[in-house]
């Protein structure tokens, strides 16, 4: 007889689990994240992966939505396009999730996007620039401008501001963003008159850029363009200076990180590169985000920090304009959003599902990043 009071027990109380499970299940929205919290560009996803978090915390102790709370399923890529695909698959297939935050780089996103749209999962990268990101398919979007204007902006900077005439460019030819990017700041460049007369390439991950540079120099250039990330960039400074290159350099927002100015020191002092917001920025909503994000985080958010931010803010309106939280009403809602008023300004999502947005000049000086302009599409 204790035996089987025993077992009743026993049943009841797993019963009870399943059932409190169930219901807890039901109050859960999952969401999944997957970016690089380690390796050569483990800014970005610490750095966005902070902003989601940020987001996401404000939004579940208001209540949540429908009263029902979001939970970040965040999956570590390394840094590494095959475990982007990887991690993508797993946070579909293994963890249920209804939508998807990521990924920052160009080539990761590139990787993952198609898995998301053949199981029709909504995935919004917060800083995947490469035009063919979005391309992909309907259930991929992105909270930031694409390289077309940024490479744009940036040729236009160095024609107009620093009345440049000889560019070189050194691009990462693994990368999809910095080859992409280069192409676009080349295009615009040449049209405008300017001329390119060196274009060299090197692989993510060098450590040696000398030869290049050497190349480089005997061009008597007036500006070098670099759209790689911030690891290579750093380097290639400090190696620019050592063979006596005083040109600037410039670059995009793939310089975003504290880690480029700790890897250069002053060698990039007076360089310039495009980003998506400046916490100078004297627009209340970057003041609240800044005094907040500092408040938990203890440090200024650099523009992943706010894109990641601002990816999960889109998110979380696109899901309070659904009835049932589905993927399928997840994708339309989102399709639908128009003049957003996010931290890094206004979006609105365009046929192709970019946003439709301006970007700010970034001056390195003293080790320190400087707002200079903002240039609206």
């Amino acid at each position: 007889m204790k035996t089987l009071n025993k077992m009743f027990l026993v049943i009841f109380a797993l019963t009870f689990f399943v059932m409190c499970t169930k219901q807890e299940d039901k109050n859960i929205l999952k969401i999944g994240e997957f970016g690089s919290l380690t390796g050569s560009e483990a800014t970005f996803g610490v750095s966005t992966h902070e902003g989601i978090m940020l987001a996401i915390d404000e939004l579940n102790a208001a209540g949540g939505i429908q009263g029902k709370k979001l939970k970040i399923i965040t999956v570590d890529d390394q840094g590494k396009a095959e475990e982007a695909a990887t991690a993508v698959t797993k946070l579909i297939t293994s963890d249920g999730v209804i939508a998807i935050l990521g990924e920052v780089a160009s080539s990761r996103s590139l990787a993952a996007a198609p898995i998301a749209q053949r199981y029709q999962i909504p995935m919004i990268s917060p800083s995947s620039t490469n035009p063919k990101v979005t391309q992909v398919g309907d259930y991929i979007f992105r909270t930031c401008f694409i390289d077309p204007f940024q490479g744009k902006v940036m040729a236009n900077f160095a024609i107009h501001k620093l009345k440049a005439k000889r560019v070189a460019i050194l691009r990462d030819v693994k990368s999809d963003y910095s080859v992409g990017l280069a192409e676009f700041f080349k295009k615009t460049f040449e049209e405008n008159g300017g001329k390119i007369v060196s274009d060299i390439s090197y692989t993510g991950g060098d450590v040696e850029f000398k030869a290049q540079l050497t190349t480089i120099r005997s061009k008597k250039v007036d500006a070098i363009f670099v759209p790689g990330y911030y690891t290579e960039v750093g380097l290639i400074a400090r190696q620019a200076k050592e063979l006596g290159i005083k040109a600037p350099l410039l670059g995009g927002d793939g310089w975003d990180s504290e880690r480029l100015t700790e890897i250069a020191g002053n060698a990039l002092d007076n360089s310039y590169f495009s980003n998506h917001y400046s916490p100078e920025s004297t627009d209340p909503k970057v003041i609240d985000f800044v005094s907040r994000y500092k408040k938990v985080y203890g440090k200024i958010p650099d523009g992943l920090a706010a894109m990641g931010y601002d990816a999960a803010l889109i998110l979380i309106e696109a899901l309070k304009q659904t009835k049932n939280q589905t993927p399928q009403e997840i994708r339309a809602a989102l399709a639908n959003i128009k003049n957003f008023q996010a931290v890094t300004g206004n979006i609105s999502f365009n046929d192709q599902r970019d946003a439709e947005k301006a970007a700010v000049v970034i001056v390195v000086k003293n080790k320190k990043f400087s707002f200079i302009e903002t240039v609206h599409p």
